[in-house]
């Protein structure tokens, strides 16, 4: 099971790795990089998440509420970037609700890309991954620590809407484990559906 977490991981790794090299750079003297006006706003929402584990076991199901905000990757990092790129930073609180409530909260950091050429103007596809941190007032058997580090991937789409702020939905696949930080290094992977909307 260690080997297996441990191979999700390093996938999920290569996968941000090539995402990361499909993104041009490029100087701030590019003169095909956006002009300031047309990069992306920042913006903030909220999300609910439900999730269920699939490894180990389909016996674990969660709930989190999450606030998130979402700049300009180029703005926040210095470099020309594509407009479509954006930085998140998000935090969530909830809690197991089956077999028994346990608290989770979790603090992660990812790369969200727009996939413009095939957005309409109702649906704006995307992708993301990204990685934080994650307390769980549980553990698994074989999991040796309460806190991991926490990769995640996705897809989604945000929904425009005449009469107010856009929402979204999304999928993710939601891994933890510690790194081997610690010898006992069992982790746990999830399916989230996540529904939200910006502010």
């Amino acid at each position: 099971m260690r080997r297996k977490t441990e191979h999700i991981v390093r996938l999920m790794l290569a996968l941000l790795t090539l995402g990361w090299c499909l993104f041009p750079s490029g100087s701030r003297a590019d003169e095909t990089a956006a002009p300031t006006e047309e990069r992306a706003q920042d913006r903030f929402g909220m999300s609910v998440e439900l999730a269920n584990f699939y490894d180990p076991g389909h016996d674990i199901g969660f709930a989190l509420l999450t606030v998130f905000g979402l700049f300009d990757y180029g703005k926040i990092w210095h470099q020309d970037r594509p407009k479509e790129l954006c930085f998140k930073v998000e935090g969530a609180l909830g809690s197991t609700f089956r077999p028994e409530v346990r608290t989770m909260a979790s603090l992660g950091m990812a790369a969200l890309y727009f996939v413009d050429r095939i957005a309409t103007p109702q649906i704006r596809p995307y992708f993301e991954g990204g990685i934080g941190i994650i307390y769980t007032d549980f553990r698994v058997e074989g999991q040796g620590l309460r806190i991991n580090f926490n990769p995640q991937l996705g897809i989604g789409a945000e929904l425009s809407h005449k009469d107010g702020p856009s929402s979204f939905a999304a999928l993710r696949l939601h891994h933890a484990s510690n790194g081997n930080l610690y010898h006992d290094n069992r982790g746990f992977n999830s399916l989230v559906l996540q529904v939200g909307r910006f502010f």
